[in-house]
């Protein structure tokens, strides 16, 4: 049986929403492969969908803070917690690009 990484869920939540995130501020893919890459770009975007004044793109800034949150926590917090950490980062990664688009 395999054991899941950190490193390899990070991954996975970059493959899954990098593209989405980046195509809401109209960038390309191009961003480093780290986790804190990849939490560097949830915050670009969080922070360009933040000053808009439109209502849903503010809501999904929103989302995209605490998915930076929870997926900033996962890097320094005990094993055990990671999983549930990831989990709602994830669960907040697809509401915001949702709410956004």
């Amino acid at each position: 049986m395999t054991v899941q990484t950190m490193t390899d869920t990070f991954a996975a939540l970059r493959d899954c929403f990098t593209t989405d995130l980046a195509a809401l501020i109209g960038e390309q893919t191009q961003h480093g492969t780290t986790p804190n890459a990849f939490i560097d770009l949830v915050e670009e975007v969080r922070d360009v969908l933040g000053s808009s004044s439109i209502g849903h793109w503010q809501d999904a800034s929103e989302d995209l803070d605490h998915a930076a949150g929870y997926l900033t926590d996962a890097l320094t917090s005990p094993n055990g917690d990671q999983r549930s950490l990831l989990a709602s980062a994830r669960a907040h990664l697809r509401d915001g690009i949702a709410t956004a688009s």
